[in-house]
């Protein structure tokens, strides 16, 4: 089986799960992993039937699933990277901003990627060298040329309370010249509208590697930049993530010089590893 008819097949399987709980699951019907993160059944039962489907289709690649962690079996080379509720908190609160997200790494490249909305029926794909596609449309980053007047995504950063003096520092930067930015809650989303081109960019601390596995490969296959604060490429394992087209990117990595660098940034805390 190809790589993603796989990955399509295994997220319209832990779709279906996600749509059954839909709007009957609450914040009271979750766990807490840590301060503001939560879980639920939908969350693992989902997970649980993506890595299943993957396992069968591919059983010598390892898995990486937000919930349960690095897989120890795998002689490939490749890993399955899993998000498989993304915007949990959007969903146990009935906000309906949430998506499923499946990267591939091979040793440490992304090679695919697939971000499913279900909700919209939305399937946002690609291959490295192959270009991104929105159900089977190729996808480009927008053609906004400066971050003056850009219309941008970003995550708060609720896992990394630390530097939310220096994120509020560079918020307020982007706000005086942006046209808007939005915090929707689901980073694979951001991400996926930023390679079609809804958002001229997204910038975000302290994500985990399923949170960007898959969206950070559809920007650079849309045409985008992807990288950490300083414009280094770091950011799949340390989680500070910038992605936007060429010009957007440069200037958004200007504006955050002036307050922080890669190099004072912690190293993102995760539950899970990929080798390389």
């Amino acid at each position: 089986m190809h790589d993603l008819e796989a990955a399509t097949a295994a997220a319209h399987a832990g779709a279906a799960i996600l749509l059954k709980y839909w709007q009957h699951l609450g914040k009271e019907d979750a766990d807490i992993k840590s301060r503001n993160d939560w879980v639920s059944k939908a969350d693992r039962e989902s997970e649980k039937m993506i890595v299943t489907i993957l396992h069968d289709a591919f059983p010598e690649d390892a898995i990486l699933g937000e919930e349960g962690g690095l897989s120890e079996s795998g002689s490939s080379g490749r890993t399955w990277i899993i998000d498989p509720l993304d915007g949990t908190s959007n969903y146990l609160q009935h906000f309906p901003v949430w998506s499923i997200s499946i990267g591939l790494r091979k040793n440490d490249e992304i090679i695919a990627g697939l971000i499913y909305e279900p909700l919209r029926e939305l399937f946002f794909t690609g291959e490295r060298g192959s270009g991104a596609f929105s159900n089977g449309t190729r996808m480009h980053v927008s053609n906004q040329a400066q971050v003056e007047g850009s219309f941008l995504a970003t995550g708060f950063p609720f896992r990394a309370q630390e530097y939310v003096s220096t994120y509020c520092a560079i918020f307020q930067d982007v706000l005086k010249v942006a046209k808007g930015v939005r915090r929707a809650g689901s980073a694979a989303l951001d991400l996926a509208y930023t390679a079609c081109g809804i958002f001229d960019g997204f910038f975000e601390l302290h994500l985990a590697p399923w949170d960007v596995a898959a969206g950070s490969l559809l920007v650079t296959e849309a045409g985008g930049l992807i990288s950490d604060f300083s414009g280094g490429d770091r950011w799949f394992e340390r989680g500070n993530i910038v992605g936007a087209p060429r010009g957007v990117h440069s200037d958004l990595l200007e504006l955050f010089s002036h307050h922080v660098s890669e190099e004072k940034l912690d190293r993102r805390p995760t539950r899970g590893t990929v080798s390389a």
